[in-house]
């Protein structure tokens, strides 16, 4: 080993240190899907802020009901998604797998499974919308059953794709743990 100010390395002329500033591919697709899940994890919150002013505001009788309907059923549920949420944050700055499991599960029984009671709970209001174009609920004077489908649409893809790439990620923690086992 060379110091700054002391002899090169016998045989090399120093032009051989491109394959030790080399990024061992887990970790680069480890920071890009750590990436990918914290703006999902954003969008999400966005989403969740959403659903929580239109429960918050109805609720509380900040404004008629005539302008922000009745929350569905469906939405108390959606409010406890956060916390899937703040596990998947605090998993990724430590890699910890035990929050990003948690997290995963969490996703799939919090967020998933009251959109797709949702989508159940609206589709009778939307069918009616649909064939007779009467609504009866609406926020700030669009159907009711339209924004919160479109909200859904967007809910749905977000969950996807987070529980997605948290199983990417895992996999790629695991094949780094796997790699340290067999060197040792």
């Amino acid at each position: 080993m060379a110091s700054r100010a002391g002899p090169r390395a016998s045989g090399t002329d120093g032009s051989d240190f491109q394959h030790r500033e080399k990024v061992a591919s887990h970790y680069q697709l480890s920071v890009a899907l750590k990436s990918e899940i914290k703006k999902l994890n954003v969008t999400h919150m966005v989403v969740w802020m959403l659903v929580g002013a239109q429960v918050l505001v109805s609720d509380l009788n900040l404004v008629s009901h005539r302008v922000v309907a009745s929350p569905y059923r469906w939405e108390y549920p959606y409010l406890l998604s956060i916390l899937p949420t703040a596990l998947s944050f605090a998993a990724l700055p430590r890699n910890n797998v035990g929050y990003l499991v948690v997290s995963m599960i969490g996703a799939g029984l919090l967020c998933v499974a009251p959109i797709v009671y949702g989508s159940l709970e609206m589709f009778p209001v939307a069918r009616q919308l649909w064939l007779h174009g009467a609504a009866y609920r609406f926020i700030f004077g669009f159907s009711a059953v339209s924004v919160l489908y479109l909200l859904l649409v967007v809910a749905v893809q977000v969950h996807g794709w987070q529980i997605y790439y948290s199983k990417k990620l895992l996999d790629t923690w695991f094949l780094t743990t796997q790699d340290k086992k067999k060197k040792k």
